[in-house]
């Protein structure tokens, strides 16, 4: 039995992958870089400053990079606000592993001002004994550190978690902790993560999910 489960949030407790892929792919060509959106996906991925370098290299400053993922970020929240809700099943699922005492935590790429945009809006500190963003940690994903804060938050070690993820690079991370997944696909399919041997289940959405059935 898990100690204590981790929750990545964009595409695993709320579904806006696709807002995000769509604000991404209107400052990507605003920068001068068309991109479809099969594309975007593939790309986009990790935190906000790591994906301008890759795309872009040297071009610009730390400064720029920041102001650029800032104008990107405020498009995204501007566009998502109307629609922000936990995926189905969810507020449900996180109510009854706090009524038994299971310890849970956020570990999510998205910066500061997302992950807390989300939080308060939708109320859903009680929940969590620790959350952490992409200003919490040095590495992105798929390096383990995000999910190795949030299991100490805890007083845990990742591989006694159960780790909530939709995006490969997050499946890789939480292997890379020594976790189990559950992964959410709202927006990668089942065979993309076929490399992977820690991957307990594929879910679209928390309604009939229950950890009985791990």
């Amino acid at each position: 039995m898990y100690k204590g489960l981790i929750f990545d949030m964009d595409g695993t407790m709320i579904d806006n992958m696709m807002v995000h892929h769509r604000a991404w792919q209107k400052k990507l060509a605003e920068l001068g870089l068309e991109m479809t959106i099969e594309e975007v996906k593939d790309q986009i991925h990790g935190i906000n400053e790591e994906i301008l370098e890759r795309l872009f290299g040297d071009r610009f400053t730390r400064e720029e990079r920041r102001q650029i993922a800032w104008e990107k970020e405020a498009a995204y929240r501007e566009i998502f606000k109307p629609e922000l809700k936990l995926i189905d099943g969810l507020e449900i699922f996180l109510d009854k592993m706090k009524a038994e005492n299971m310890p849970m935590a956020i570990g999510t790429a998205a910066p500061p001002e997302n992950a807390h945009f989300v939080i308060e809006e939708l109320q859903l500190q009680p929940y969590f004994k620790g959350i952490f963003h992409a200003g919490s940690v040095k590495k992105g994903k798929p390096d383990p550190e995000i999910f190795e804060k949030a299991a100490d938050s805890m007083g845990l070690n990742a591989s006694d978690c159960l780790i909530f993820e939709d995006s490969v690079t997050g499946a890789e991370a939480a292997s890379r902790a020594g976790a189990h997944a559950i992964i959410v696909t709202t927006t990668h399919h089942e065979e993309e993560f076929a490399r992977f041997g820690h991957i307990q289940k594929f879910i679209s959405d928390f309604e009939s999910f229950s950890l009985m059935e791990i």
